[in-house]
């Protein structure tokens, strides 16, 4: 089997934690979560920035995160708090850095100059909240490969966008989806992961579910998160499951089949199977392997 070069991490669950809270990072080890979001905008108060930031800081040097992707979310372009926020991202090289609020392409390029000197690994991630940001997605996407194809993932905020545009919380997101399709559709153009937003109802088990099972649908890799209590069922839909991974398995075990070298087109049980097909069953075979990776090594 041929992994895809490209292949992401697994991205399911991407628990946002507050940098301000000491308790709530103290607990991420124990979390099996696949990204953690360590927040320094929304969740903190402006008096409590450099607190914050001092936080982050021993815990990366102190108690670093195992086997979890580790993404920094920094305060907005026009705020005073960027440049420290900037400073402490070069010096702790988490994974990623994730910009609040993007609206235009020139962002991205800006910040990943500022990155250059930074380790070629540490990646770039953009909230897509704002109208601007939904009209300008895909310019926004290109604009990743534009600045050393640093950016990586799109993430999706609803409530701000919500906020901006009067459109109600109701179940379903039914006038929502039309924008969420439209940030799905420029991420994958320019092979970018896109994170679904968050459920603000974390005790609602049930809504959980469905808007997890709309976002899988819908095409998105994951789910932002607010609280541990939703880590399990993110992982759940969003991951590969075990009849999904038997299906690919049996793909690409008929693929290797002599027989079928020089076919682009097999017969499986009364089903046309492609080539195409056997390249997804390869992703989805690497992407539980993955999971099972990490929850080894955490």
């Amino acid at each position: 089997m041929t992994v895809p070069v490209s292949l992401s991490p697994p991205r399911r669950s991407c628990l946002s934690v507050p940098a301000i809270n000491q308790r709530a990072l103290d607990k991420v080890h124990a979390l099996d979560c696949d990204v953690v979001i360590f927040d320094l905008e929304d969740s903190v108060f402006p008096e409590k920035k450099a607190e914050a930031r001092a936080n982050l800081r021993r815990f990366f040097r102190e108690t670093p995160l195992a086997a979890r992707e580790t993404v920094i979310r920094i305060n907005a372009a026009a705020s005073e708090f960027r440049a420290a926020d900037i400073g402490l991202i070069l010096d702790l090289r988490p994974d990623a850095l994730l910009l609040p609020k993007v609206e235009e392409p020139q962002e991205i390029r800006q910040v990943a100059s500022l990155l250059a000197t930074a380790s070629g690994d540490l990646r770039l991630w953009a909230m897509m909240e704002t109208p601007r940001g939904i009209l300008n997605a895909a310019a926004i996407a290109a604009a990743g490969r534009e600045a050393g194809g640093r950016l990586d993932c799109f993430v999706l905020g609803l409530n701000d966008l919500r906020k901006e545009t009067g459109v109600q919380p109701e179940p379903g997101r039914t006038y929502l989806l039309p924008w969420m399709m439209q940030v799905v559709l420029a991420a994958r153009a320019h092979g970018l992961d896109v994170i679904d937003s968050v459920f603000n109802h974390f005790r609602d088990t049930n809504g959980l579910v469905a808007e997890c099972a709309q976002g899988r649908a819908m095409g998105f890799d994951g789910k932002m998160l607010i609280h541990s209590a939703q880590i399990a069922v993110a992982n759940d839909c969003f991951g590969p499951s075990p009849e999904g991974v038997a299906e690919a398995e049996a793909i690409i075990a008929a693929f290797a089949n002599p027989a079928a070298q020089d076919l682009n087109v097999i017969n499986m049980n009364g089903q046309m199977v492609e080539r195409l097909h056997l390249e997804q069953a390869e992703r989805l075979v690497a992407k539980a392997r993955q999971i099972s990776e990490r929850k080894r090594t955490a």
